[in-house]
C-alpha cells in the first residue's frame, strides 16, 4: 500500500469518525431534541418563473406567507399562518401550504424537496448512506469549524443528497449547509443558522431553495398539475401556469425559547388564522426583508388576469374534487363511483347521483343517487339530506333512506365510507348479496383532527335474492328486520392536518390507521327481529423505504354475537370464482381480497386476517416502462358458532387457517398488470389447479 494511499485512508476514518461523533452530539444540537419549547417568526416568497434573468416581465406564480413556528417537545411543530398572499386568486389556495417543499431540519431521518424523499446527512443512518470528505477548516460567526462534504454511496439504487456542511468546531453542531443536487430533481439549497449562545444551540435563520425539473418523467406541479415546474416533451396535458425555476426563500426572525403557554389546537400541523388572506400592505413590510420587485409587483396583474381568463380557480376546483372521486357542476358534486359498475347479479349497472355543495349551501346538503342493473332489470336508489352542526369539528347530522343491494356478510366501517376507487376490481366478482331497505340517521364528528367519529342509527328490511333461510328457536325468517345502532372511530395519530376557514383537510398521510366498530342490534325495538353485537377493528402500517420499496401490514378482526342471520355474519373478501378451470376464473384481483377463496366458501362469526405486501422498487425500463412487482401472502383464521341456524346455504369453517401466497407484476401497460396467487396448508384443495388464481390487476393514479 502507497504512502498516498495510507493517509487517504486515514483521512477517511478521521472524517468518519468526526461525523460520527457530529451525529451522536444530535442529541444536544438538534434544536427539536436538545429544547423543550422554542418559536419563530418567518417570512417566506415562492415563485415560478420562466427567467432568472429578466427583470421587467412577471413570474407564472408568486406567493408570500408569515407563520409563527411553535415547537413542543410534546406535539411537535404547529405552524401559524398570519398572512397568506397569492398572486392572481380570489379565493385563497389554502392547499399550497400543505406541500412540503423541503423539510425543516437536516437531523431529520427523512429530508424532503418537494416530496422526494432522501436520507439526513446528520440522521442516524448518514453513514450507511453517504460518503464523506474533510473539505477545510472554517469560520464562521467568528466560531471555528468544519466543512465536509457528502455524497450518496449507492445513488443508484438509495437516492441521496449532495452538498457541504459545516460543523461548529466545539460542538460540531451544523452552522450552514449547501445543496447542490442534480439527479432526477435538479435542486440548490442554502441554509444559514443563527447561534443563540445563552443556550449553546443554533437555529435556522434562513433557507433558498432553488428547483427545475431534472431527468424524471414526472411534473414537479401544485395544484395537482395546473401550477408546474419544467416541461414534459410530448406531454398531452396542457398546464395552465407553468415556469421553468421555483424559487423559495425564507427568513426566521424573533427566536423566543422560554417556555410558552399550551398552544391552541395543538394537534394541527398547520392552522390558518382568521384574515390571514386579507392583510394590508403594512402587515407584509413588517415582515420583508427587501421590498418586492418591479417583477413581483407585475406579477398580481399578469397572473389575475391568466387565472380569469383561462378560469383557473373553477378548473381547480373541478380537478380537487375529481382526486376524491366527484366531479362538480355548479352548486352539484357527481359522485363517480355512480356511472359504471359490473356485477355478476346486476351485470351491467348504470347509476347517477351526487350531493351538493358550498355554492349551494354551507350549512345544508342535499344528495340522493339512482341505478339500473341490466341483468336483475331493478332499479336501485338513494335520496337525503343533512345539517351542518359544528363546522370546525365537521360535525353533521344527516337522514337519508335506501332501497338497494348489499354483498352478503361484509362489514363495512362507517369512518372509511369515503374511499374512492375510479375502478372497484372485487365487485366484478361478487355474486351473494341481499336487498335491504333502510332508513338512517347519521352523525359525522370529527373529535380532534386525527379521530374521526360517526354514529349510526338505522332501521332495515333485508329480503334475500337467493335461498337462505334463518332458524332461530321455532321461528324462520327469509325476511326480517334488523334495527342496528352503530358507533365507528378512525385514529390517525401519524398523519398532520392543516386547518383553515375552508375547514381541516389531511396534508400528511401518515401511519399507523386504526379503526373500530361496534353495532347493536335490538329487538322489539321498531319492530326489530334479532338481537346481536357486531364488533370490528383493522390496523393498517405501511413501511417506505428510501430505495422505494414498500411493505404493507393489514390487520383485521372482527366478532359477533347473539341472534345473527348469514347477512350480517363475515366473509375474509373472498374473490375467486366457482367456475372448473383457471383461465374460467380469469378476472380481475382485488385490493385486500382472497384471490383463491371461492365466494360462499366460508362465513364466520369470529374472523381475524393478516394481509402482508410487499412492493420491490420499480423496474426501470425507461420513462414510459416502470413495472412493480409485490410480493403477498394472506392468512384468515375464524369460526362460527349455531351453524345449523342457517339454512338452505352451504359453506364451510374457517378454524384450520387458511393462507395464500403469490405476486403481482403491476402497471405493465396503461395501469394493467397480472397477479398469480398460490393456496396452501389445511384448505389446501385435491387438484392442483383449483388452487391456483391467476387474475390481471388495474393500479391508476390520477
Amino acid at each position: 500500500m502507497t504512502l498516498k494511499s495510507l493517509c487517504a485512508q486515514q483521512i477517511k476514518v478521521d472524517v468518519d469518525s468526526l461525523m460520527q461523533a457530529a451525529i451522536n452530539n444530535s442529541v444536544i444540537n438538534n434544536p427539536q431534541k436538545a429544547l423543550e419549547h422554542y418559536s419563530y417568526t418567518t417570512y417566506e416568497k415562492t415563485i415560478i418563473t420562466d427567467s432568472l434573468e429578466r427583470q421587467t416581465n412577471s413570474h407564472s406564480f408568486f406567493t408570500e406567507k408569515v407563520a409563527i413556528n411553535n415547537y413542543d417537545a410534546a406535539d411537535g411543530f404547529k405552524e401559524e399562518v398570519l398572512g397568506f398572499n397569492m398572486a392572481g386568486f380570489e379565493e385563497p389556495r389554502y392547499e399550497v401550504l400543505g406541500i412540503t417543499l423541503q423539510s425543516r431540519s437536516f437531523y431529520d431521518e427523512d429530508f424532503l424537496i418537494f416530496n422526494y424523499r432522501y436520507a439526513g446527512p446528520l440522521s442516524k443512518r448518514g453513514l450507511k448512506n453517504y460518503e464523506y470528505q474533510f473539505v477545510s477548516d472554517t469560520v464562521i460567526l467568528g466560531r471555528p469549524g468544519y466543512a465536509v462534504s457528502f455524497k450518496p454511496q449507492r445513488p443508484e439504487t438509495i437516492p441521496g443528497l449532495v452538498g457541504i456542511l459545516y460543523l461548529d468546531k466545539a460542538s460540531l453542531a451544523l452552522q450552514k449547509m449547501h445543496i447542490a443536487l442534480k439527479d432526477e430533481l435538479v435542486a440548490r439549497i442554502e441554509q444559514e443558522y443563527q447561534y443563540i449562545e445563552s443556550k449553546d444551540i443554533y437555529l435556522p435563520k434562513s433557507s433558498k431553495l432553488y428547483i427545475e425539473k431534472g431527468e424524471s418523467s414526472k411534473r414537479l406541479s401544485l395544484f395537482r398539475g395546473k401550477v408546474s415546474i419544467g416541461t414534459i416533451e410530448n406531454n398531452p396535458v396542457k398546464e395552465a401556469i407553468q415556469g421553468r425555476y421555483m424559487l423559495s426563500t425564507s427568513y426566521n426572525a424573533n427566536y423566543n425559547l422560554s417556555e410558552v403557554e399550551d398552544l391552541e389546537h395543538s394537534n394541527l400541523a398547520i392552522e390558518v388564522m382568521e384574515d390571514a388572506e386579507d392583510k394590508p400592505e403594512s402587515f407584509w413590510n413588517r415582515y420583508r426583508t427587501q421590498a418586492l420587485s418591479q417583477r413581483d409587483l407585475n406579477s398580481f396583474d399578469y397572473l389575475d388576469n391568466v387565472v380569469k381568463t383561462e378560469n383557473i380557480e373553477r378548473r381547480l376546483a373541478m380537478i380537487n374534487n375529481f382526486g376524491i372521486g366527484y366531479y362538480t357542476v355548479d352548486f352539484f358534486d357527481f359522485d363517480l363511483t355512480y356511472p359504471l359498475k359490473f356485477n355478476n347479479y346486476e351485470g351491467l349497472r348504470l347509476g347517477l347521483g351526487g350531493v351538493t355543495n358550498a355554492a349551494f349551501s354551507k350549512n345544508y346538503r342535499v344528495e340522493g343517487y339512482a341505478a339500473y342493473g341490466f341483468k336483475d332489470k331493478v332499479l336501485k336508489y338513494g335520496f337525503g339530506g343533512g345539517v351542518l352542526l359544528n363546522e370546525s369539528h365537521g360535525a353533521w347530522l344527516s337522514l337519508s333512506y335506501s332501497d338497494d343491494l348489499q354483498e352478503t356478510g361484509s362489514f363495512n366501517y362507517l369512518t372509511d365510507r369515503r374511499v374512492y376507487s375510479l375502478f372497484e376490481p372485487r365487485l366484478v366478482n361478487i355474486t351473494q348479496f341481499f336487498d335491504y331497505k333502510t332508513f338512517r340517521l347519521n352523525q359525522e364528528y370529527q373529535i380532534t383532527p386525527k379521530i374521526l367519529s360517526e354514529f349510526q342509527f338505522a332501521k332495515t328490511n333485508v329480503l334475500q335474492t337467493q335461498d337462505y333461510t334463518f332458524a332461530l328457536g321455532d321461528n324462520t325468517y327469509s325476511e326480517y328486520d334488523i334495527t342496528e345502532a352503530t358507533f365507528g372511530v378512525r385514529w390517525s395519530p401519524s398523519s398532520k392536518f392543516m386547518r383553515s376557514e375552508k375547514g381541516t383537510v389531511e396534508i400528511y398521510d401518515g401511519y399507523p390507521k386504526i379503526t373500530a366498530q361496534i353495532s347493536k342490534g335490538m329487538s322489539g325495538l321498531l319492530d326489530g327481529d334479532f338481537d346481536f353485537t357486531r364488533i370490528g377493528a383493522k390496523f393498517f402500517y405501511q413501511v417506505e423505504r428510501l430505495n422505494k420499496s414498500t411493505t404493507e401490514f393489514l390487520i383485521e378482526g372482527k366478532m359477533a354475537f347473539g341472534e345473527v342471520p348469514l347477512t350480517h355474519l363475515f366473509h375474509a373478501y373472498p374473490n375467486a370464482p366457482t367456475k372448473e378451470t383457471v383461465m374460467q376464473r380469469f378476472s380481475v384481483a382485488g385490493v385486500n381480497s382472497f384471490e383463491t377463496m371461492y365466494f360462499g366458501e366460508f362465513f364466520s362469526d369470529r374472523l381475524a386476517t393478516l394481509q402482508v405486501k410487499h412492493h420491490l422498487r420499480p423496474f426501470n425500463f425507461g420513462p414510459k416502462f416502470q413495472p412493480e412487482m409485490v410480493f403477498i401472502t394472506r392468512y384468515a383464521i375464524g369460526d362460527i358458532s349455531n351453524i345449523d341456524r342457517h339454512q338452505d346455504v352451504t359453506f364451510g369453517k374457517l378454524n384450520k387457517g387458511f393462507t395464500e401466497t403469490g405476486f403481482e407484476i403491476n402497471k405493465i401497460l396503461f395501469g394493467f398488470g397480472t397477479s398469480l396467487t398460490y393456496r396452501y396448508g389445511a384448505y389446501s384443495l385435491p387438484n392442483f389447479s383449483d388452487n391456483i388464481a391467476f387474475k390481471f390487476t388495474f393500479n391508476l393514479q390520477l
